[in-house]
């Protein structure tokens, strides 16, 4: 079965509805131009609604170490999602924080997919943004999974870009992909979760065994 992660939760209804679902993580934006980000504080806050809920997920954008620091006193996340850090700097910050890391790797062409992971616990692959885009995901585009076909990945990987209820079902039979990340492709709007798409979004991720 593929796991499923909802990210970008800033609303009490939102992560409600990602629980509900039985999403397998849920993730918190902390990068300000993004129309899903939250404060530490109000992260917090939400966590707090399902104390025995899934794992939480940070996303830092090619974060400073006080910046992590200053989300973890707030919210002890179990997983650090770092976009736009290379490798070397993604292994520091896990030795640093002693939590998982996840980087983002941001795809357009085959040359792009990582052939090594040292110091990393998984990798989120990810569309590549248009040039004119103000932040490295959530932008509702999707990367061509044939690109995936024959590569050997370096460790556990999540699938991101573009997906919708209506495309992860195919999505994961394509790439076989161990799990699935979504933010925009749940939204009513931006910034906006609906849980009906959520509902739907994890129903049909957990519906299909991955390399079925």
């Amino acid at each position: 079965m593929a796991r499923a992660k909802i990210c970008g939760l800033n609303s009490a209804d939102a992560i409600d509805a990602a629980v509900a679902a039985g999403a397998d993580w849920i993730g918190f934006v902390f990068f300000p131009p993004s129309p899903r980000a939250v404060t530490a504080a109000e992260a917090a806050t939400l966590a707090a609604r399902h104390g025995g809920g899934p794992p939480r997920v940070g996303l830092f954008v090619a974060p400073a170490d006080a910046e992590i620091e200053a989300v973890l006193a707030a919210l002890p996340l179990d997983v650090l999602q770092l976009h736009r850090v290379d490798p070397a700097r993604a292994a520091a910050l896990r030795t640093r924080f002693a939590r998982p890391v996840w980087r983002a790797v941001e795809i357009a062409t085959a040359a792009d997919l990582p052939a090594t992971a040292p110091g990393i616990d998984a990798l989120l692959l990810d569309a590549r943004p248009p040039e004119n885009a103000t932040r490295p995901g959530g932008n509702a585009r999707r990367f061509d999974w044939s690109l995936l076909a024959g590569w050997q990945a370096p460790a556990p990987w999540l699938l991101a870009g573009g997906l919708t209820p209506a495309n992860v079902a195919a999505a994961i039979l394509a790439t076989a992909a161990e799990a699935v990340d979504v933010s925009s492709g749940v939204e009513s709007a931006p910034g906006v979760k609906d849980a009906a798409l959520i509902r739907a979004f994890v129903a049909a991720a957990h519906g299909v065994e991955r390399g079925s």
